[in-house]
């Protein structure tokens, strides 16, 4: 059994909607928890006018009934509150009044490119669904899979680890534990000598007509060994895993564990030495891997970074051109933040809940959330992996 995450909606259109296949009936959702997923996406020192605007909710139309998934596809809304201010704009339906074409495509986003794909002569026919606003149906859907992992023992977390010249401690010693105050960093770090340092980059880039980026970093713990696969490459968990978070606005770069680290060391300090003793079976001192071998879990912390672009809207325009004229242009300027990565790490940990989680159902099957624990019971036998030794 396949999970599947669909999208729809444009940022300023009328909401946004969320459609996931493939959870087993059964499983407890708490409305509270998605909505506090969706309003931690909103968090974060550097945010701009739009989050004073939307304060997003969702509302679950199918799928769920008394708190209970039911098998079938899961539907999940968040309005877009600001739509009120737009409804001319992006009315799905023809509107008596006449509006004003964009015509200037901005440097680093989809919409030059988008309106040569498409054959579109409005820039907004293309910015609307490119916008990261997107991701918020995608962090509810993403708390749908956060359910389904937590039922089997598996937390997902993030954190900030830098933005622009600014990085924190290295942690290699993090436990969930460890992430249990984390929002309340006003970039999300933790560390809070860095945290103020990061305040400080963002306010006085921010004076200067910038937009930053940075790095975030998703761990999840409790993992079972072999999700994933090495025999296809569609199937190495690496791969999804890299797909789904290149997938994210503006997030250029990903790397698992030391992947970027590793490639200026000798092989002897690069891998992860295996151990084992009666107590803790098969084990590892060191987790250089992040957590992935050959395509496949091993049982460590999951360790999942990805690299964040500045923001391509700026409050002072880069140079551009009007598709129409053709003629040289300021790009698009409008209502923006400055820094966004504290929000991409609940993004980052929605995408990795939904990646793991299809890699659960692959594995494990089952049409209720029962049989999945049965199925994973099972496993932990034959292989004799005991979840508290990890």
């Amino acid at each position: 059994m396949a999970l599947r995450l669909t999208t729809a909606g444009e940022s300023h259109g009328p909401g946004l909607t969320c459609i996931v296949e493939g959870m087993p009936a059964g499983l407890t959702l708490e409305l509270e928890a998605i909505n506090r997923d969706l309003a931690r996406r909103q968090l974060g020192h550097g945010r701009g006018g739009r989050m004073k605007i939307e304060r997003d909710q969702v509302e679950v139309t199918a799928g769920v009934r008394h708190g209970h998934t039911l098998g079938g596809p899961i539907a999940l809304q968040v309005r877009n509150r600001d739509y009120a201010n737009w409804e001319e704009r992006m009315n799905p339906w023809p509107v008596e009044a006449e509006l004003q074409e964009v015509h200037l495509p901005r440097p680093g986003h989809a919409d030059l490119v988008g309106t040569q794909k498409y054959g579109l002569s409005d820039v907004r026919d293309i910015l609307e669904r490119a916008s990261a606003r997107e991701t918020a149906a995608r962090v509810a859907g993403g708390a749908v899979a956060k359910a389904f992992l937590s039922a089997l023992g598996v937390q997902v977390y993030s954190h900030v680890i830098q933005i622009t010249s600014v990085q924190a401690p290295r942690r290699d010693d993090l436990g969930p534990e460890d992430f249990a105050a984390v929002d309340e960093s006003p970039v999300r770090c933790l560390d809070p000598e860095a945290s103020r340092a990061m305040v400080v980059e963002i306010d006085g880039l921010r004076k200067e007509n910038e937009s930053l980026g940075g790095v975030f970093e998703v761990r999840a713990f409790g993992l079972h060994p072999g999700l994933g696969s090495h025999v296809s490459w569609e199937e190495r968990l690496d791969g999804r895993l890299g797909q789904a978070m290149l997938s994210i606005q503006a997030i250029k770069a990903v790397s698992i564990g030391d992947g970027v680290e590793v490639a200026g060391l000798p092989g002897s300090q690069a891998h992860d030495e295996i151990f084992y003793d009666e107590d803790q079976g098969y084990h590892r001192l060191t987790n250089r891997s992040g957590g992935v071998e050959g395509g496949m879990t091993t049982g460590a912390p999951l360790v999942v970074r990805g690299s964040m672009k500045p923001l391509p809207t700026l409050t002072k325009p880069l140079r551009s051109v009007d598709i129409a004229t053709h003629e040289p242009a300021q790009a698009l300027r409008e209502r923006t933040d400055s820094c966004t990565v504290p929000a991409a790490g609940v993004v980052g940990e929605a995408m990795v809940a939904f990646v793991l989680a299809d890699a659960y159902r692959a594995k494990f099957g089952g049409d209720h959330i029962d049989d999945v624990r049965a199925a994973v019971r099972a496993y932990e036998q034959r292989i004799g992996w005991r979840k508290a030794d990890h």
